[in-house]
């Protein structure tokens, strides 16, 4: 019987013994599953985690962000061309391309071209306003097309830059051309895809736009610290907000911030302007800091003044500072461009990437040849930077394809503005006479109206006007042609403004400049509670009162056509 027990026993253990091992390797098992589980787990991680060091997604921003540019230069351009340089505009570009026609002999060939490139050669001249809209339709529709799909080929964007060049040479100029340019080459040749697998985005094309970002900030930096001595005194911001082009309703409260931080954020430009554009030479994470300070910094800048889309269009070369993986966060999840970039570079983990084809190897010799033509075309531009004697916004080849940038190197003291004015009166000199004030559409004028906010739009005439108010009217002819306008109720001059007193009633017989100093109301001050923005001082007269028989020679002498009379003239 205890034999029997004990054995009894000893069979009892071996069981319990038995059982214990198999719940140990069962909870082994489970410890194994979850680490696989945990690993597999990871690995999906990682197969959705963007890479550094591509830029599929930012080749997209970046386009994108050219397109939404050029969309609001063409629209600027659709409106207002016609009246600033078309058939009877203040300032006909027909008129400046027979001088270059004249100056090269006569002739419209490659000198012409050469001198002044634009499509406008190619066009008959006959209806000139015609040419104007259609170039600039055609670059509306195609930069709309861009910014919508995101989509982009070498063709659209060689087409963007051609028909804005026609433009900038014959009225405007600003740093889109070169912008514009270095866009061409983020983009395959024809294939129309948001991510083109066989036309990977080039580094050196990503390092032309850092390039850009570099020479622009510098370029500011440096004309400031050369230029103006409240620069170097740190007491420029005392006047900008109040004196620049055209303020907005911000500046009016940033002009009225205390003297310390004034001095703050002088010292901020220069530290952004000069010092910050070298963090991008200095690894991906420093280079992503000079790119979101500059960002920051540009959008300060739009929040508080109007000054057209040159801030904007400033933030796009800021952009190639960031790979995908900084930019993954802007794109969808699922789907779309960011699931293809990620095909792709989980693909090039595995070791499968695509044998290159003649057509990529030929696209690596043409983004060789891009570095070589930027870095050539460099050299004048940072001969120019290292001079005592730099000047800004400034090219050194027709095409323009790499410039001098530059802003605010001086800052005006004081606002001074031209301000419009007619009458009635038979005689200009008669006391009683009753003169009324014309209104532009954005700068100051009227001292009780709050100043407009348009940025990124630009007005044009409003802008060129506050480069007139400190300069005389011999210096600006084009102030008595729109004189001219004004006396005969011109309506595409009429259409670059915001009111005209004379509408519905008899046209002026006189009209006059006159020349007003301004400044803003102090926030809480009784003209403040009046509704007055602006206190303003007469300076004297800008030029005297005009009329039409008296400005007939004038007109004459400078080939401008001689305005109508009206006939509702008594």
């Amino acid at each position: 019987m205890a034999a029997t027990s004990d054995s009894s026993g000893s069979s009892v253990r071996k069981r319990r013994v038995d059982s214990s091992k198999t719940e140990t390797k069962c909870a082994d098992g489970s410890e194994e599953n979850e680490a696989d589980s945990g690993k597999d787990t990871e690995k999906e991680k990682e197969l959705q985690r963007l890479h550094t060091g591509t830029y599929w997604l930012t080749r997209i921003v970046l386009l994108r962000s050219v397109a939404f540019i050029y969309l609001v230069a063409f629209s600027v351009a659709y409106n207002q061309n016609k009246q600033l340089i078309g058939e009877h505009g203040l300032m006909p570009c027909k008129n400046y391309l027979n001088s270059v026609k004249r100056y090269v002999g006569g002739k419209i060939g490659m000198a012409a071209f050469a001198y002044t490139p634009s499509i406008l050669w190619l066009l008959d001249w006959s209806d000139m306003d015609a040419n104007l809209d259609g170039i600039a339709l055609a670059g509306m529709a195609l930069s709309a097309f861009v910014l919508v799909t995101g989509m982009a080929n070498m063709v659209i964007m060689g087409a963007l830059w051609v028909l804005y060049h026609s433009l900038v040479n014959v009225g405007q100029l600003c740093q889109l051309l070169e912008t514009g340019f270095l866009a061409i080459f983020l983009c395959p040749l024809w294939t129309l895809s948001q991510v083109p697998r066989n036309c990977p985005p080039s580094l050196i094309c990503i390092w032309t736009f850092r390039w850009l970002i570099v020479r622009i900030m510098l370029g500011a930096g440096l004309i400031k610290i050369r230029g103006d001595k409240c620069w170097r005194d740190l007491t420029c911001m005392d006047y900008h907000y109040e004196t620049q082009p055209v303020p907005n309703p911000m500046s009016y409260y940033m002009h009225r911030s205390p003297w310390w931080f004034h001095r703050f954020e002088t010292l901020s430009n220069h530290l952004i302007e000069l010092i910050f554009p070298f963090f991008t030479f200095l690894g991906r994470w420093m280079c992503m800091v000079n790119g979101a300070v500059q960002i920051l910094f540009q959008v300060v800048l739009i929040v508080s003044g109007n000054l057209s889309f040159l801030n904007w269009l400033t933030i796009v070369p800021s952009l190639a500072c960031f790979d995908d993986a900084s930019l993954g966060f802007l794109f969808q999840s699922r789907g779309g461009a960011k699931k293809a970039v990620l095909e792709i570079q989980n693909e090039g983990a595995a070791g499968r990437t695509p044998t290159p084809t003649k057509g990529m190897l030929m696209r690596r010799v043409v983004n060789i040849s891009l570095a070589v033509l930027i870095g050539y075309l460099s050299i004048p531009v940072v001969m120019n930077l290292l001079s005592s004697r730099q000047m800004m916004n400034t090219s050194f080849e027709p095409l323009r394809i790499v410039n001098t940038y530059g802003a605010f190197g001086s800052i005006t003291k004081e606002r001074t503005e031209v301000i419009f004015q007619g009458t009635l009166s038979q005689d200009p000199k008669d006391p009683e006479a009753v003169w009324e004030e014309y209104q532009f559409l954005c700068k100051p004028g009227d001292v009780y109206r709050r100043p407009c906010l348009i940025s990124p739009y630009h007005y044009r005439l409003d802008w060129l006007m506050w480069f007139a108010a400190f300069q005389t009217y011999e210096q600006s002819e084009w102030v008595i042609h729109i004189a001219g306008r004004l006396l005969s109720n011109d309506s595409a001059v009429l259409s670059l403004l915001d009111r005209n007193p004379f509408q519905g009633r008899e046209t002026p017989r006189w009209v006059r400049g006159e020349h007003f100093k301004y400044k803003f109301s102090q926030p809480g001050s009784s003209s403040a509670a009046q509704g007055k923005w602006w206190l303003r001082k007469r300076i004297g007269a800008y030029f005297p009162p005009v009329d039409l028989e008296g400005l007939r020679g004038y007109f004459q002498s400078r080939n401008w056509p001689h305005p109508h009379i009206p006939r509702n003239r008594n």
